[in-house]
This record gives C-alpha cells, sequence and structure tokens, in this order.
C-alpha cells in the first residue's frame, strides 16, 4: 500500500517540490492540510502516519498541482505550476471512461485512479499550460466526456492510489494504472469548440417523422419548444430537462444544447436579428462554459436553428 502511494506521489511530482496533503474525516467533521516538501511526503515515517490516518477514517488527498515554496495555504495564488489536467468521472463512470480512452481528441491518459466502482479520476502530466489555459482546457475536458463541473480549478485535489477511499463502507482501496509516461502540451488536446460541441451534440433537429413513431429527442423537442413559447423560464427548463434524460451520456449538456437550440429558433422567428440571437445565447451560459467555448458555440447555435428555419420553409 505505501509503495503503492510513494511511486505515484514519485510520478507526479519532482523532488524539491512542495506539495499540499489534506486529511479530511467525515465523522466528525474535520479537515487537516499538510504543505511539506515532496521528500517529507515520501518518507517512511511520514507513508506510515498517513496510512495510520487512513485506516482510522480519514480520506487523504494531494493536491494535483505542486505549490510555491514557502506556500502555507492551499490557495490558487500558491500554485507554482499547472502540472496536470484531470477529469473526475463520477457517474455512468465505466462508459465514459471507454469514450475518452477511445477519443482523438485528447492523448493517452498519464494515469488513471479507480477511486470507487464505477468512479474516476484520468490525469494527464503537462507542460505548457499556464492556469488560464489549463481551467479552460479543465471545463472543456467537463464538457466533452461528462466530468464533475465542480472539479475544474487549479488547486484541485485528487485521492492517493494504494489508500482507502473512506466514503464507503466496506472502504474502497484506490487503484491506479499508468498508461503511458508521455508528458503531452496544448497541442496534444484537440478540445477546440468545435470539437466539443460535436462530440457531445445529440441532435435536436428533428427529422422527417415516420408515421406512429416518435423519438425521445423529438418529444424534448416539441415540450421545450412549447414550454419556451410561453414563457417557461430557460434556466429552469433547462434543470428540468437534464433530471427527465438522466440517461444521456451528459445529461445537462443536453438539456442545454436542445433548450438554446429551441431558444434561437423561437428569436429568430419573431425577427430578433441573429447578432443579437448569439449575444442572448452566450450570455445565458457565460458562467458555465469557457469564454471561447460560449461565444463560438452561440454562433454554431444560431446558425443551426437559421437552418432549420430556412428548412422548414422549402418543406
Amino acid at each position: 500500500m505505501r509503495n503503492v502511494a510513494a511511486d505515484f506521489l514519485a510520478r507526479c511530482f519532482a523532488p524539491g517540490e512542495t506539495i499540499a496533503l489534506l486529511l479530511r474525516r467525515e465523522n466528525p467533521v474535520s479537515a487537516t492540510q499538510r504543505v511539506i516538501v515532496l521528500e517529507q511526503a515520501l518518507a517512511p515515517r511520514y507513508l506510515g502516519w498517513l496510512a495510520h490516518e487512513n485506516a482510522t477514517g480519514a480520506n487523504i488527498y494531494v493536491a494535483a498541482n505542486p505549490l510555491r515554496a514557502g506556500s502555507r495555504k492551499r490557495t490558487k495564488e500558491s500554485i507554482a505550476s499547472a502540472r496536470h489536467l484531470y477529469i473526475d468521472i463520477d457517474t455512468d463512470g465505466d462508459a465514459r471512461l471507454a469514450a475518452l480512452r477511445s477519443s482523438d481528441a485528447v492523448p493517452v491518459p498519464t494515469a488513471i485512479l479507480s477511486t470507487s466502482p464505477g468512479k474516476y479520476q484520468v490525469l494527464w502530466r503537462v507542460d505548457g499550460f499556464d492556469f488560464e489555459r489549463q481551467e479552460s482546457t479543465l471545463k472543456m475536458l467537463t464538457i466533452a466526456f461528462g466530468g464533475d463541473p465542480a472539479c475544474t480549478d487549479c488547486n484541485r485535489v485528487l485521492r492517493i492510489p494504494g489508500l482507502l477511499n473512506r466514503k464507503y463502507d466496506p472502504a474502497h482501496r484506490v487503484t491506479v494504472e499508468y498508461p503511458c509516461d508521455s508528458v503531452w502540451t496544448p497541442a496534444d488536446f484537440r478540445l477546440d469548440d468545435g470539437t466539443v460541441d460535436a462530440m457531445l451534440f445529440d441532435h435536436v433537429i428533428v427529422p422527417r417523422k415516420q408515421p406512429g413513431k416518435h423519438s425521445n429527442s423529438e418529444g424534448d423537442w416539441a415540450w421545450v419548444s412549447h414550454e419556451l413559447a410561453h414563457g417557461k423560464d430557460a434556466v429552469k427548463l433547462t434543470r428540468e430537462l437534464a433530471s427527465r434524460r438522466s440517461d444521456k451520456p451528459n445529461p445537462l449538456y443536453y438539456a442545454q444544447r436542445t433548450v438554446d437550440v429551441a431558444s434561437a429558433r423561437l428569436w429568430l422567428i419573431e425577427g430578433i436579428r441573429i447578432d443579437d440571437v448569439m449575444t442572448m445565447l452566450a450570455s445565458r451560459r457565460r458562467f458555465e462554459l469557457p469564454a471561447a467555448l460560449c461565444s463560438a458555440r452561440a454562433r454554431e447555435i444560431a446558425a443551426t436553428a437559421q437552418r432549420m428555419i430556412a428548412r422548414r420553409k422549402t418543406a
């Protein structure tokens, strides 16, 4: 167990680097943070202490990125460099991990942690990322592969393999595999706006109907269009549709896309200029999506809605 944990830490960080460890207990709720140099964490006595704390109920995590020397807290300002990209997959994990492994939009992961049955943390060792680009790429990874949207900040913590995930009874031992040892650069992640959108766009353009046959997506489209036309709030409608379609690989993305295409179509029919439609779409999702993706996505959605209207007129 200690060798697995030590090997993981040694792979993730360089000698002399400062790292942050977090020990969190659920009952009673408490959290302890230790900011130390790597060599101290790898010392047998320290690993033994971590193992003891873990065995007696503490969940133990490590910050994904090294800290500046002399740091005392794991704040964003204390992060020294963007060492890893990562995604936390905690829903429909096996299917989403399979999709990630087969995708040519991302390189082979450096490490894949199994944090509990069907749940994973995937890491890529990277170089050449500033913090802004790191966090925008983390958000795109989450959108593309259905990760936890809360896990996209540069001071995120990860579980340590070899230790126990104490959130479960019985506790689950975290395991790890290392598919490759490459260090990846921004050019290796082909997660531009169009690629991400194409990966996840479950077409909401309603096909020509065959008598007596209606898909779930057609039903969603009809319902969303009706609700929007009668003044339903788009944000509430998005949440409601996402909760209805938990069968989708990424229910929230599907709901956002369906509601936004339907909104754009309605606005264009009402005579609103396409530039204003794009502005309204981008404004609606500005707190949910990276800025670059948000604006490009709004432009593409408005154009999609415009084509739908044109096709309807010529049908």
